[in-house]
């Protein structure tokens, strides 16, 4: 009989749920869910740097996609049957945490705090905690650097401190209401297996380690005493966390009762420690050592392992190098931009160059693509939501430059999908800097699985093959890769996995390879990308960008 396992995807705006053969990857079924509430599922304000997430979205979205994706796997299959899901995995956004009350209840679902956005989920790209990340970097420097060479030199304002800081100063009556903050990471595994309260609780050393400064070599999260440095209160909290954190082939416990009625799942369902979504699509991309599985969506992170058997060096700007956090028995190493996709949808939502119909991500996608590299004469720099590696600023803005009264959409759009591609190329080059090859890289993601012009662009500016994973869904997939292994060989899942990998990844056909012409162009104009970069994003450089406007018009000359 054929087993199945399930991968549980918990997006910016949407939750899917995937059925997974685990014997070779087929994926039989799945469903998509759109968050009920805010701004397709996220929570505004007038400050640009807020965005929440209501937790009933997370309860409502396990529900309605799990059943549905059951329905859908029977119908296609007459043989299918829910008792064959052996594994259930989950993969969340991050870090995204939730303040909870003293049983792991979400304090947003406490009728005074309905509609308090502070009770909410803290979204990964809420970005309002900026003045707490630099305020714990600068401690950090001084009391504790060895916390800092493990996230890259710098605490972002994206992570879990820095927003537990911001409420306690800006949302007292919230903070003094929250026993703990979890992450939504560990909070959905924990809801499906009845552990949400503090003391039933495991969480994934994903989260903890990248997110929330955890490390084994220093018993764990951050000392009371530091936190305390921050605020006496602050450091309550900690005496509340876990003691451990987990790799993602540990099992939290088992499907409830109560969730397998709603579901259609059987009682026990073996269900994963969660992960952050880019981590496990890193995982159904195949990772290993010297593979650069870049998730490219409404941001990107850029994943790499090292074997944790051997030295590595702390890499400057990185976000985070972890053990296990990826893959168990290896380092997992965390880059990213903090956004590829929403920039470009910035520019077709917001701008709406040339209209409805005209100025669509397809027609734009069309326009760019008569364009050739360097034609345009633009550059820009692509921190429109800050920069997440390697500078770990969120108070970088985006930047255009090379505007004449003759510059199209298309070309616009052109440049802009380049300065993604040239923020991935410094990725790149950060890890290799430190002694960490990047042999080939793998794409997943809606981004790299719909649009070709982007991962041509990316292919010749970055000078490498682009290949692209299997899976259309390959954080999900990753997920449901998760349900295989803590399900065991014993009930037909993985033994590891490696084993797991091995059967149930793999790549498409298509592999986008560089243009030498391109590739050249574009190792003309990369200069003076860095020059903008360390120009606006350090405090070291010291240099002149009169040059730079002179040299893209020579470069668009012999372009055109």
């Amino acid at each position: 009989m054929a087993k199945y396992s399930i991968g549980l995807d918990y997006g910016t705006n949407s939750v899917r749920s995937i059925i997974v053969d685990v014997a070779d990857g087929t994926e039989v079924a799945t469903h998509v869910w759109e968050y009920a509430h805010g701004d397709h599922g996220v929570i505004l304000s007038r400050d640009p740097n807020l965005a929440r997430q209501h937790p009933a979205d997370y309860v409502a979205g396990a529900e309605i996609t799990i059943k549905e994706a059951l329905a859908k796997a029977r119908a296609a299959a007459a043989d299918f049957s829910p008792s064959d899901v052996i594994g259930i995995g989950v993969d969340t956004t991050g870090s995204t945490p939730i303040p909870v009350d003293e049983t792991g209840r979400p304090l947003a679902f406490q009728e005074r705090f309905a509609d308090e956005p502070a009770a909410m989920a803290w979204l990964w790209k809420d970005h309002t905690s900026v003045a707490e990340a630099e305020e714990i970097t600068a401690l950090a420097a001084e009391m504790r650097p060895q916390y800092l060479a493990k996230c890259g030199g710098a605490y972002s304002s994206e992570w879990y401190f820095s927003k537990a800081l911001h409420c306690l100063r800006t949302s007292p009556k919230v903070f003094a209401a929250a026993y703990l903050w979890v992450e939504c990471a560990d909070w959905i595994p924990a809801m499906l297996t009845g552990t949400t309260a503090p003391d039933a609780l495991t969480v994934c050393v994903c989260a903890a380690g990248h997110k929330a400064m955890y490390n084994d070599d220093w018993g764990g999260y951050p000392d009371a005493a530091f936190l305390a440095k921050l605020d006496p209160k602050l450091a309550e909290i900690r005496d509340r966390l876990p003691q451990r954190a987990y790799a993602i082939d540990t099992a939290v416990g088992g499907l409830t009762a109560e969730w397998a009625e709603r579901t259609g799942l059987a009682e026990g369902t073996p269900v994963a420690v969660g992960a952050f979504d880019a981590h496990l699509g890193a995982v159904a991309s195949g990772i290993r050592p010297g593979t650069l599985a870049q998730i490219i969506g409404t941001s990107s992170c850029d994943m790499m392992v090292a074997p944790a058997d051997k030295p590595l060096p702390d890499i400057p700007g990185l976000c985070g190098i972890v053990r296990g956090s990826i893959l168990p028995g290896f380092y997992g190493l965390e880059a990213g931009q903090s956004a590829v996709g929403d920039i470009y949808n910035w520019f077709v939502n917001y701008i709406a160059p040339g209209g409805p119909g005209a100025g669509s991500h397809d027609a734009l996608t069309a326009e760019a693509a008569k364009i050739a590299p360097g034609a345009s004469g633009l550059l820009a720099l692509d921190w429109n939501n800050g920069n997440r590696t390697v500078l770990v600023d969120q108070r970088l803005t985006g930047l255009l430059l090379g505007q004449t009264l003759y510059t199209t959409p298309g070309e616009i759009y052109r440049a802009l999908i380049e300065a993604t591609a040239f923020g991935a190329l410094t990725i790149i080059n950060r890890f290799e800097e430190f002694g960490v090859a990047v042999e080939r890289v793998v794409n997943c993601g809606g981004i790299a699985e719909k649009n070709p012009l982007v991962m041509q662009i990316y292919a010749d500016v970055t000078g490498r093959e682009m290949q692209i994973s299997r899976s259309g869904q390959t954080c999900a997939l990753g997920a449901a890769l998760a349900g295989a292994v803590v399900a065991g060989a014993e009930r037909g899942g993985h033994a590891d996995f490696s084993a797991a990998q091995e059967a149930m990844t793999g790549l498409k056909d298509e592999v986008y390879t560089p243009d030498p012409k391109a590739a050249k162009v574009y190792q003309e104009i990369y200069p003076l990308y860095r020059s903008l970069h360390d120009a606006f994003g350090t405090k070291e450089w010291q240099g002149n960008l009169f040059h730079v406007m002179k040299r893209l018009l020579e470069i668009r000359a012999a372009a055109r």
